[in-house]
């Protein structure tokens, strides 16, 4: 699956510059904190949804900590496919799970309670970034499915009731 991802759909430069720009914007969960402040900030203030909005922001954050808790207790390499180097670079030699994935995810479930209509459009976002991970050579798929699970589950637990 790895290889796949790594070998289809690389014949545009400018499709891969356009897919490492926008997986960058999920480094440390970045977009994420952008977004939950940018929600914050438009919430009225006292309601439900600020309180949610910040919540997620917070989640997010913990999220963050609990993937690299994980990945300092699996201690599993990054991939490394002969030829075919990685196309971005990362912050740690450390590969599971998938920080882009577990913050993603763990987001997406929180400000979905903010937001609910874009409910889709949040899932959606977060797919997208932890698909972009082994597209780019920097996660196997397992990563960003464990990430995925991981932030999910990170996000029902901590969502505001």
């Amino acid at each position: 699956m790895l290889l796949l991802l790594r070998t289809r759909g690389h014949d545009d430069a400018r499709i891969e510059r356009g897919i490492e720009l926008f997986s960058r914007c999920g480094e440390h969960g970045a977009c994420w904190y952008a977004l939950g402040a940018l929600g914050w900030a438009c919430a009225k203030p006292g309601s439900a949804q600020r309180r949610a909005w910040k919540r997620g922001i917070a989640v997010t954050g913990i999220s963050y900590g609990l993937n690299y808790a994980v990945k300092l207790a699996v201690q599993r390499p990054r991939p490394q496919l002969d030829e075919l180097p990685p196309l971005t670079p990362v912050v740690s030699k450390l590969s599971f799970p998938s920080a882009h994935a577990t913050t993603s995810f763990a987001a997406a479930t929180m400000y979905a309670r903010a937001l609910p209509p874009a409910t889709p459009l949040l899932y959606g976002a977060a797919a997208l970034f932890a698909i972009s991970r082994p597209y780019l050579g920097v996660h196997y798929p397992s990563d960003v499915m464990a990430g995925a699970v991981l932030g999910t589950a990170i996000g029902r637990l901590l969502r505001c009731r």
